[in-house]
């Protein structure tokens, strides 16, 4: 299988995560060890103090951690994520999680991601995520 026809099944299958769908989240960017997702902030994804809650961010940047971390085409889950919030968002922002392989061994993986605002560019948020590579194919050659 040429490595364009893979990517696209990769990207394919990507694109067909329900929980991002619901959230109205977009895989615009998808390539070995990179991945890009972005959606816009709803009131019904605000917390308490009328930010965007947590989970929501979490949520982007794991989107972004796994399309990157099975961007290769070997089904990859997280092993661990570590996070930290550094400003808030609101609702109408529109957010960016990028993610960027580290490290890709035979058996984990290593990923950056941030998640900033894509209209002022601030930081919102950023990751380092660690998977686990199984000795399986994300979609059959």
């Amino acid at each position: 299988m040429s490595d364009t026809l893979c990517d696209k099944k990769v990207l394919d299958h990507i694109q067909k995560d329900a929980f991002a769908r619901h959230l109205g989240a977009t895989v615009q960017v998808v390539a070995p060890g990179h991945s890009r997702v972005s959606l816009t902030v709803t009131d019904v994804m605000t917390n308490f103090h009328g930010t965007t809650h947590g989970g929501v961010i979490f949520a982007i940047s794991d989107m972004a951690f796994a399309a990157a971390c099975n961007s290769h085409g070997r089904v990859a889950v997280a092993l661990n994520v570590s996070i930290c919030y550094l400003k808030p968002s609101f609702p109408g922002d529109r957010l960016k999680a990028e993610a960027t392989e580290i490290h890709c061994g035979r058996r984990t993986s290593l990923y950056d991601i941030t998640v900033t605002n894509e209209d002022t560019g601030a930081l919102i948020a950023r990751s380092q995520d660690q998977a686990f590579r199984k000795n399986e194919r994300l979609v059959p050659e």
